[in-house]
């Protein structure tokens, strides 16, 4: 792909994660520039603009239609994020979006297409595939060190102090796509997914609302998902609560071994050794990774490490476990 150095972003939403991105974007030095930013709120443009140096769109339509733009940053509400992708793939811009990709199965497809079609690049903002310890269990994994995988688990559970004053397009399931399941359990989803090694088949769900009962959709859920590769997914997400002191944040489960971790210590036990072996990273800032692996897949080529694939893979599970909270059933990932 070879693009030029400095690459030159389009910020696409300029609200409070926007500030993680422009953290990493700050961290790569001469790599890379912020050239253009859009906001519908002119306090948050005025802001960003004058913090970056960047030009200044009121909407995306027009920072995507600049020349001064390599690549586009999606940092926008859910229910936009399909606008911005097809319009920036039409027009030749690679892509870096915020979880979740799109909403719905017909937007799967317009983002595939547009995609495809383009032949631009396009990365999913999984920020935590980046945790080191995540990065090295995925290498142990498919080292076959754990043998076939059997079991995977994930948590995502904090307690948010949102209200009805603060939480603003969240509470709303026509802009957010759900509740607390598809925003913060997006992130243990794609995980188990990634841990796992298969695509998702089947997912049984169970929603609840258990403190913040002003907002649409959920604000905790426990999610199971068979994969075909015979593997079983669980993960359990809230806003209502934070996860009990000594859960971990994922764990595998293999017919050689397991492994689980915090957000610092990778512990794997192999059946065929008495002891344990530890691996401790250095507090780390997934979003400054995740630029990183942007910015590098652009000037090498590399593949992203979820692409839009991933990212609709993702999308199905999420919309399968909406399906069975309704239905009470196991419901299949339907291909989107």
């Amino acid at each position: 792909m070879s693009d030029s150095l400095p690459i030159r972003i389009g910020l696409i939403g300029g609200g409070n994660i926007a500030r993680a991105h422009l953290r990493g974007y700050a961290a790569l030095g001469d790599q890379v520039r912020i050239a253009a930013i859009a906001d519908a709120d002119p306090q948050t443009l005025a802001q960003r603009t004058e913090q970056t140096g960047a030009a200044g769109y009121p909407d995306f339509p027009q920072l995507i239609g600049s020349p001064e733009v390599d690549a586009v940053d999606i940092c926008l509400p859910h229910h936009l994020h399909r606008d911005a992708i097809v319009a920036a793939a039409e027009a030749g811009k690679h892509i870096l979006c915020e979880k979740p990709l799109c909403l719905t199965a017909q937007e799967a497809k317009d983002v595939r297409a547009a995609v495809r079609s383009s032949g631009v690049t396009l990365m999913c903002a999984h920020n935590k595939l980046f945790l080191p310890t995540v990065a090295k269990a995925k290498e142990v994994i498919d080292s076959g060190a754990l043998g076939t995988v059997y079991e995977v688990r994930t948590t995502d559970a904090f307690l948010n102090d949102f209200d009805p004053s603060t939480m603003g397009w969240r509470a709303h399931a026509a802009t957010s796509g759900g509740g607390e399941y598809i925003d913060t359990g997006y992130h243990p989803t794609y995980l188990l997914m990634h841990l796992s090694g298969g695509k998702p088949a089947q997912a049984f769900a169970m929603m609840s609302t258990h403190r913040l009962k002003f907002m649409e959709g959920e604000d905790s859920a426990q999610v199971l998902v068979r994969f075909d590769n015979g593997s079983v997914g669980q993960l359990a997400t809230s806003w209502a609560y934070p996860a009990a002191p000594g859960t971990e944040r994922f764990s595998v489960v293999g017919d050689k071994g397991s492994l689980s971790a915090d957000a610092t210590t990778l512990r794997v036990k192999l059946r065929e050794e008495e002891a344990e072996r530890v691996y401790t990273y250095r507090p780390t800032d997934p979003f400054a990774a995740e630029i990183a692996a942007f910015v590098d897949c652009l000037t090498s080529g590399k593949r992203p490490v979820h692409t839009e694939e991933e990212g609709i893979a993702v999308l199905g599970i999420i919309l399968a476990a909406y399906e069975s909270a309704k239905t009470g059933r196991a419901e299949e990932v339907l291909p989107l």
